[in-house]
């Protein structure tokens, strides 16, 4: 019997992925609402703990996207898309299902083969 959440299983590089893209998505959410605490009520320190939990969550993003990159082979668009994803908030969260539909996550993909990356005017 599996008692594991899925999330937290990190048994494969997609899967690893995956955990940190969340994460990473989460720790902007906190990030913002400790902005909003800053700015608008006025707690100066409001930002200090996830101001540097999400520091250290994106380097450790970067590291797992550039490790993920190699081992599952993404070509340097995919590999750009990963990396500038962790700028825009959750945009490690749109990524990460971009990836899995077009094949680019292996065992977490829906479709087998990825799909080439596309850009439109």
């Amino acid at each position: 019997m599996d008692t594991m959440p899925k999330i937290l299983d990190v048994s494969t590089p997609a899967k690893r992925f995956r955990l940190i893209a969340y994460l990473e998505a989460l720790t902007w959410a906190a990030l913002l609402v400790a902005m909003f605490f800053k700015w608008v009520l006025g707690y100066e320190e409001a930002v200090s703990i996830p101001g540097m939990l999400h520091g250290v969550v994106f380097m450790l993003f970067v590291a797992v996207a550039l490790v993920t990159a190699v081992q599952l082979k993404w070509d340097l668009k995919v590999t750009a898309l990963a990396l500038l994803s962790s700028i825009p908030p959750f945009g490690t969260v749109f990524f990460e299902i971009w990836a899995a539909r077009t094949g680019r996550l292996a065992e977490l993909s829906t479709n087998a083969e990825p799909q080439p990356v596309t850009t439109s005017a």
